[in-house]
């Protein structure tokens, strides 16, 4: 580690000046940028909190929508979306040990991006509206790559607005010492159509699996998927699984979140 300052401001405005100045990163729960520190792979000179910012947090849902805010924690979504988005609620509760559960935070996970999260998966699926200081942005156009979004410097997730859909579901197939998906799929029906979203597979970071959702859009059942694959070209081989390991989880975890929803 090094030396740095820390900054806790108690607004949004307060955050959004802080951040201006030269050197300063945003600070969420934590889980991703503490490690990074340690390492050096990031060195700000000044580390802005969001963690004391109240309107940014809660969850709440309306109209069909559920509003997670940008500061709400993993365990704080798997308590309240328990009634309104299960799959949602599940995915939340399942997310690292009860530490990382009660630390990280929705809009951490989402601007980090990392390509093994959780949460991606759930916005791409739901096709949900990212909500910042300055913009909304679609979930489709805001994920655009491994460790990439569409977020400009400075700008913070104050909000996720996720569709609620008719039917849902999340199955991950765990990596167990870090409970990150190995490879992670989340199906949601809608009326007028099916979403799938595919995490932990892909050198590019989540995306979607357009194939399966025209055949699920036709006949949501998992006897629908017989026959499709994904190509293990372009997902990722580690210590943990080659490629086609990958692209043959894709296939069955699939199966089973259909048949779960």
């Amino acid at each position: 580690m090094y030396s740095f300052d820390v900054v806790k401001p108690g607004t949004l405005d307060d955050a959004l000046a802080a951040l201006g100045e030269d050197e300063a990163q945003a600070l969420g729960g934590g889980q991703t940028l503490i490690p990074s520190l340690k390492q050096r792979l990031a060195m700000p000179s000044v580390l802005v909190s969001l963690m004391g910012i109240e309107e940014i947090k809660g969850v709440s849902s309306e109209g069909g929508v559920l509003t997670v805010g940008g500061g709400a924690s993993h365990a704080s979504v798997a308590r309240e979306a328990a009634s309104s988005y299960p799959a949602l609620a599940a995915l939340a509760g399942n997310i690292g040990d009860p530490a990382v559960r009660n630390r990280g935070t929705a809009g951490g996970s989402l601007a980090n991006n990392d390509p093994a999260a959780c949460y991606p998966a759930a916005a791409l699926a739901s096709g949900a509206t990212i909500v910042t200081n300055a913009r909304e942005i679609a979930a489709d156009e805001y994920f655009q790559g491994m460790f990439t979004t569409a977020l400009d410097e400075g700008e913070i997730i104050t909000a996720v607005k996720f569709p609620i859909p008719e039917k849902a579901a999340y199955i991950k197939f765990e990596q167990p010492a870090s409970r990150f998906a190995l490879v992670g799929v989340f199906v949601a029906k809608f009326a007028d159509g099916v979403r799938v979203a595919v995490t932990g597979a892909s050198e590019e970071g989540v995306f979607r699996w357009t194939e399966a959702e025209d055949a699920l859009s036709g006949d949501f059942s998992a006897a629908a998927l017989d026959g499709l694959s994904v190509p293990a070209e372009g997902l990722m081989t580690d210590l943990h699984g080659s490629a086609a390991y990958r692209a043959h989880l894709i296939g069955v975890l699939t199966k089973r979140a259909v048949a779960q929803a």
